[in-house]
């Protein structure tokens, strides 16, 4: 479990607010693509994964945004060479908006529901590339498995929903520079002229130190940044009593931020 500060834009302005990163490994069905309840009876149908759960929280004047994306990468790259499943959720006083995305054959099938009229119900398929949401379980798993060069990239689910920017297939240009113990790795997306830069521990775990996204929009420059504050290793599920509340001290929670 990680915890950041992040300075997130919204609306022409910048928030503060807390990020969230929890990796943790689950078997996950092939077919299904949801959490197996007895991995030892699905035979091939398994799938081994690291599962990211991230988080973002911050306030826009008197309402806040409550945001949240869920990646399922396998671990077994020969098994199964593509993440899974990702799924995204916005709420805030306005509405809500989810979206998924599964592997499906060599497309990924893509559904999204918005309160927006111009955005509704959607389906779509787009074929098999990688996946800016996954980067992230890519750095934790193996970073020299990270593509260089110019890549085909399906943009992060946050984006496309924050922008109201359908998704698609875009051309980007990755890149990594390194020093003796940290790796910034870089995507730009010419097309929306974003970029995000990912910064690591070259050593294993290859914690994330954090992120800085940036947006050209008419004329102007719009920024999020996020900061590591605090690492927690433990087995998050089991805590779920109020004589665990402590451990939300350790990573710079209050009790209040629910």
């Amino acid at each position: 479990m990680n915890s950041y500060t992040i300075r997130q834009s919204r609306y022409g302005e910048e928030r503060n607010g807390k990020a969230m990163m929890i990796f943790v490994t689950e078997d996950l069905s092939i077919n299904k693509q949801v959490k197996l309840d007895d991995p030892d009876k699905a035979g091939t149908d398994k799938a081994s994964v690291l599962k990211l759960n991230m988080t973002k929280n911050f306030v826009t004047g008197i309402y806040p945004y409550s945001m949240m994306l869920s990646t399922f990468t396998p671990i077994d790259n020969n098994h199964v060479p593509h993440t899974l499943k990702v799924t995204m959720t916005i709420q805030e006083w306005c509405g809500q908006v989810f979206s998924q995305v599964n592997l499906k054959h060599k497309n990924y099938v893509i559904t999204g529901h918005s309160y927006f009229e111009k955005e509704g119900d959607e389906n779509l398929n787009l074929k098999v590339a990688w996946l800016e949401d996954e980067l992230w379980n890519r750095i934790r798993l193996d970073p020299q498995s990270l593509p260089i060069g110019e890549v085909e990239m399906i943009p992060g689910l946050f984006f496309s929903r924050l922008n109201h920017i359908g998704l698609n297939i875009e051309k980007t240009n990755c890149s990594k520079e390194e020093t003796s113990d940290l790796v910034v790795y870089t995507i730009t997306y010419p097309l929306h002229q974003r970029s995000i830069a990912i910064e690591f521990e070259k050593a294993f775990p290859h914690s994330i130190k954090g992120w800085t996204e940036t947006q050209e929009q008419n004329g102007k420059t719009y920024t999020t940044t996020a900061t590591l504050d605090k690492q927690l290793i433990t087995d998050y599920w089991t805590k779920n009593k109020n004589e665990f509340l402590y451990l939300r001290d350790s990573l710079g929670l209050s009790h209040q931020n629910y």
